[in-house]
């Protein structure tokens, strides 16, 4: 498979009804396929929105129906919002504008590098809320610069519930066991 192929991989998910979990005019929601925690699910629009990068204020209604359809999930799947992190990645690796619906226990076998973690657990990610925020007062999302790419994608491996700094990706999933056990 190519990495083009790859990256479009969210388009034909998305045209199969199959893999939709909850479904609207607007958007679906599937499970990731490579799932970085318990729950991990994303939120597709049927408009072709290539990324975070082609929003603008229009896209705040559509934007406003994808969090809906977020909050649904996670109550169909029984869970809880606190125990959720809902956002985009900063620096998208898939082409199609998604939306992430992953909760915090980072419990996962595909969670194997730090580039996962941090993707998740630093200024990498973008807060739903955050989005919104920026491009209602901006009009758009502003990209981070490669310094700032390059810095928050070195962070030290930092857990997410307390303070403790792993050593190595093993080490930091063996000690979030003891969060959510």
């Amino acid at each position: 498979m190519s990495v083009n192929s790859w990256a479009n991989g969210l388009v034909k998910t998305l045209k199969d009804p199959s893999t939709h979990i909850i479904s609207s005019n607007l958007a679906v929601v599937i499970s990731d396929k490579y799932p970085k925690a318990k729950h991990h699910y994303l939120v597709l629009p049927h408009e072709d929105i290539p990324s975070i990068f082609n929003l603008n204020k229009t896209h705040l209604p559509l934007l406003e129906e994808l969090y809906l359809l977020a909050l649904n999930v996670i109550e169909v799947k029984q869970q809880k919002l606190q125990n959720f992190k809902i956002g985009f990645h900063n620096q998208p690796s898939m082409q199609r504008l998604h939306l992430h619906v992953i909760s915090k226990d980072f419990v996962s076998d595909c969670l194997k590098k730090k580039k996962h973690w941090n993707s998740f657990n630093t200024g990498l990610f973008l807060d739903y809320e955050d989005l919104c925020k920026q491009l209602q007062e901006t009009g758009q999302v502003k990209r981070l610069d490669s310094d700032t790419l390059k810095s928050l994608s070195n962070v030290d491996l930092k857990c997410n519930q307390c303070d403790f700094v792993a050593k190595n990706m093993p080490n930091l999933k063996q000690h979030l066991l003891q969060h959510f056990n």
